[in-house]
């Protein structure tokens, strides 16, 4: 219930993404826990059956390789699983991109003012050695 909660205010269409991202977040992780449990249980004491031994030996090999190769398959989909996770929290997470320019756009008009501030201090004080140095040309001998 308290998931639910923070999706309340999402599009049909997003919610719907959410739950196949937690659908496939499950089956993921379940298919790695059951392969990796099935590649455990091979992994028991040698039996007297109807097989002969080099046979059940390369058949638990093969059984070790698809269910070794499943595991890595759920973890490249997990892999993908968190790729569209960043790429959904990107494209979808409007609040946050707001907030940033809110305060990129408010950093940079402190900035504006600041550079202003000095360029008119600047201005101000070459206006006066600029007078200081008009009026000790003008009242000078050797022009």
């Amino acid at each position: 219930m308290s998931q639910q909660a923070p999706q309340r205010g999402l599009p049909q269409s997003k919610e719907a993404q959410l739950r196949d991202y937690t659908m496939r977040l499950k089956s993921n992780v379940k298919a790695m826990f059951e392969n990796f449990t099935e590649i455990i249980k091979l992994a028991r004491i040698e039996e007297d059956g109807q097989l002969l031994r080099a046979t059940q030996n390369e058949q638990d090999h093969y059984e070790m390789q698809v269910r070794s190769s499943n595991i890595v398959r759920a973890g490249e989909s997990l892999t993908k699983l968190v790729s569209d996770l960043k790429q959904f929290l990107i494209l979808n997470d409007f609040p946050s991109v707001n907030e940033s320019i809110s305060y990129n756009t408010h950093l940079f008009k402190d900035m504006y003012s600041t550079s202003d501030a000095k360029l008119m201090s600047l201005r101000d004080e070459m206006a006066a050695d600029l007078f200081e140095l008009e009026d000790e040309y003008y009242s000078s001998v050797y022009k």
